[in-house]
């Protein structure tokens, strides 16, 4: 069918499907420059010189939603959570952290084994965790990366160990690449810090 200057006409329901999708291609060009990626580092140095006989399986760490996804948060002095703009990290936070402390663990050779869950690995313990904080708290003026870590027993579900993991670092402003440099930096002490303590776990 056509309207009286030639043209197809539009039905109802192709015309609003047709909007919609100029509605989307709008969105998009007005988002911006795309995000820049950042990854967290896996120490190599300064770590803990003990061995241990155990075999470990690292599992992903909990997290509430904010911290449950790939964006840098920024704590206001006012206790407001909001996203540091134009910054993403290269995977989601819980999935990064583990696969860098998985990481620091083989760096430091300072135990038997370590794998994820789903590798078939016969282990010692499970080392859970949640992720509490992780954030640049602009009050205050550091990067603040805060672990609840368990050792958890294999064989019966006991808990072995467990503590509280926090490192802070100083930051002058919220800016992009200060800000992740202060959170790698905080990262990689909580990281050491826990490696050393699993290895001490018996």
């Amino acid at each position: 069918m056509t309207n009286g200057r030639g043209c197809a006409a539009i039905g109802p329901a192709i015309g609003r499907t047709l909007a919609a999708v100029a509605a989307c291609v709008l969105l998009a060009g007005c988002a911006g420059d795309p995000l820049v990626t950042f990854d967290l580092t896996a120490p190599r140095s300064g770590l803990s010189p003990r061995k241990a006989a155990a075999s470990i399986v690292v599992t992903a760490p909990e997290a509430l939603a904010p911290l449950d996804s790939d964006r840098i948060m920024v704590r206001s002095p006012g206790s407001g959570l909001s996203l540091l703009k134009g910054v993403q990290w290269s995977d989601r936070l819980p999935q990064l952290f583990q696969s860098r402390l998985i990481q620091t663990f083989e760096n430091g050779a300072s135990i038997r084994s370590v794998a994820r869950p789903g590798d078939r690995v016969s282990a010692d313990f499970n080392l859970v965790s949640e992720i509490r904080r992780f954030e640049i708290d602009a009050g205050m003026g550091e990067a603040v990366v805060e672990i609840s870590a368990k050792m958890v027993r294999a064989r019966d579900g006991s808990i072995a160990a467990g503590r509280i993991f926090e490192a802070r670092t100083p930051v002058d402003s919220v800016s992009e690449g200060e800000t992740v440099g202060a959170i790698d930096m905080a990262t990689g002490r909580v990281l050491r810090d826990i490696t050393g303590w699993a290895a001490s776990v018996h």
